[in-house]
């Protein structure tokens, strides 16, 4: 497993980015996390050793952009230079998460056609408004393979009419941080339920700092989380399962 932020910092542009992590831990840090810059490592796919061999060695799977969107508008000039440098490492599988579906087309490369099949893009998804925005668009994108992270989970969401053999797996979360907002085990139960009948993989991502289960509330630290949601057994087997990072945000002082 390995991770590429080829450019750092993001805008907010729905309710699940109200507590975002990277504005969390730069704040933390002193740093305005709305100011979008390219990084030191982003040429890192291309970067070898001495020996000549790639820092990234083939067949590791590249979680992208995760301080940032791969779409965010601010690094248009610099989304083709990404975009080549995953072209020309096909022997890696690269994995982005977006809120940005509708900007999929924005300085897509001309040779993309029906997608690569290095390039797994997942959709976020935290309630019923977005997933009624963003999955007709993902839906119809040409992406040879699809995730939806359902994450932060910030209410329960009916995702049956758009499940289907297009997508390969659906991955809930709940919301970590000090102003976490509640997840209910309701929702993640209600979500497998659509994916065992739609035969669709699905991946209890995280619990999230506070869950609801059994009318109870529970506030699970955030080393627990992942550990948690695995405890609960509810993972459905399917292409897509376990391709999300367990420490996406990793901010050991978030639940102070």
């Amino acid at each position: 497993m390995a991770g590429w932020n080829p450019w750092h910092g993001c805008r907010r542009i729905s309710e699940g980015c109200r507590n975002c992590y990277v504005y969390r831990i730069d704040a933390r840090h002193g740093r305005d996390a709305s100011v979008v810059f390219k990084t030191g490592e982003f040429d890192l796919p291309l970067r070898k050793k001495r020996d000549g061999s790639f820092h990234i060695p083939p067949g590791e799977t590249v979680f992208t952009c995760f301080s940032s969107d791969f779409f965010l508008d601010l690094a248009d000039s610099w989304r083709p230079e990404a975009w080549a440098m995953i072209r020309s490492r096909p022997d890696l599988r690269f994995v982005m998460m977006t809120k940005r579906i509708d900007r999929f087309f924005t300085g897509l490369p001309d040779d993309w056609g029906d997608g690569w099949d290095n390039v797994t893009i997942g959709c976020t998804c935290e309630n019923q408004a977005m997933a009624d925005k963003r999955l007709p668009i993902f839906r119809a994108a040409p992406i040879k393979h699809k995730l939806i992270a359902a994450e932060p989970l910030l209410g329960p969401m009916d995702l049956s009419d758009q499940l289907g053999p297009w997508v390969e797996a659906v991955m809930p979360g709940g919301e970590s941080g000090p102003e976490a907002r509640v997840c209910n085990f309701d929702w993640v139960l209600s979500l497998r339920r659509q994916c065992l009948s739609a035969g669709v993989a699905f991946e209890y991502h995280q619990t999230g700092a506070k869950l609801i289960k059994d009318g109870r509330l529970y506030r699970i630290p955030r080393k627990y989380q992942h550990a948690q949601a695995r405890k609960a057994a509810l993972n459905l087997p399917g292409a897509g399962a376990a391709v999300l990072p367990e420490q996406e945000d990793p901010d050991p002082e978030e639940d102070e």
